[in-house]
């Protein structure tokens, strides 16, 4: 008995993409259309009722984002896998998406036969990404890595002054929590930003706060 081929959905605001992606899945050997959608608000009605099995997702949709589209749906249907099919690079995007519930993210110019194959990918159990976007989350896991190692040196005095000023409280209160002098608490706040190569309270707080 052959298998039953996985119903798939596309959601983009560009009629003519569109048409072009639903043609391509209709031709392909594993794979139906279950519909296709110009929004996000559309694409959760009636993708709600459908229950596909995977979603190829624009971002920049009128009104609510392809992000916010896949986050609600990962909500309502944990199982369903969404891939980004879209033109944005920018690492923002990337993160978001991934962390909305995407499991996969390709470039629109990767072409037919590349999103099929992700597509393939993406059902197998994989996460399919354009190999100018492993390279970004790449980069980007080696950098969190640096800024967490950063951390990593200071001691357990300069953690508690830095988490006081992750709060919001100025020096003298950071001082009268710990219960140790101003001067020290310049003095530690000095080899912060040294051991976190920053030059501002704010740029450390950041570092802190992103560990």
């Amino acid at each position: 008995m052959p298998e039953l081929k996985k119903i798939v959905c596309i959601v983009d605001d560009k009629s003519d993409l569109r048409e072009g992606m639903c043609m391509m899945i209709e031709l392909s050997e594993n794979y139906v259309l279950g519909g296709s959608y110009a929004n996000a608000e559309e694409a959760i009605k009636e993708i709600s009722s459908l229950q596909p099995d995977a979603v190829l997702m624009d971002i920049n949709l009128p009104g609510a984002s392809g992000i916010a589209c896949v986050n609600a749906l990962k909500n309502l249907f944990p199982n369903m896998l969404f891939m980004m099919c879209t033109a944005y690079e920018d690492t923002d995007k990337i993160f978001d998406s991934l962390k909305a519930g995407a499991s996969g993210y390709i470039l629109k110019t990767e072409g037919p036969g590349k999103i099929i194959e992700a597509l393939d990918d993406l059902i197998a159990g994989g996460s399919p990404m354009s190999s100018s976007i492993a390279r970004k989350v790449v980069a980007s896991f080696a950098i969190m890595g640096k800024e967490n190692a950063l951390i990593e040196t200071l001691s357990d005095r300069e953690k508690m002054v830095l988490d006081q000023l992750a709060k919001g409280l100025i020096g003298k209160e950071v001082a009268d929590v710990l219960d140790i002098t101003w001067g020290t608490v310049r003095k530690h706040v000095q080899n912060i930003y040294k051991k976190l190569q920053v030059n501002t309270r704010v740029e450390a707080v950041n570092l802190y706060l992103k560990r």
